[in-house]
């Protein structure tokens, strides 16, 4: 299981063709604060939801999974990759770490 850093997650996203951002929070999280970088591909999706939303993702494509702190995140993560996805990686810290280290805009709670 690949995790990534939020400063690898910001290398990422200025990459010409940046992964998709799963964002597996509830929606009341993803009301409060949530990373969507302009020209990103972002999608959210409870983690109770992500076998049903299955056909909404594309297993060759790069996806970065975040949720608040990382740790439901690294389950949709371990599901994904038994789903046959090849390149998927989990943001430790979560949605926390990037507010602190990366985009101070991103209201924290």
């Amino acid at each position: 299981m690949q995790q990534i850093s939020v400063t690898e997650l910001r290398a990422m996203l200025d990459a010409p063709t940046p992964p998709l951002l799963l964002d597996v929070r509830e929606p009341w999280e993803v009301a409060l604060a949530s990373i969507s970088p302009p020209g990103v591909d972002t999608l959210a999706v409870p983690m109770g939801q992500i076998p049903a939303a299955l056909a909404r993702l594309e297993p060759a494509r790069p996806v970065v999974c975040y949720c608040h702190h990382g740790m439901r995140s690294l389950q949709v993560v371990a599901f994904l990759e038994r789903q046959g996805f090849e390149t998927v990686y989990n943001l430790a810290g979560g949605i926390e770490a990037w507010s602190c280290e990366q985009d101070p805009m991103v209201p924290r709670y």
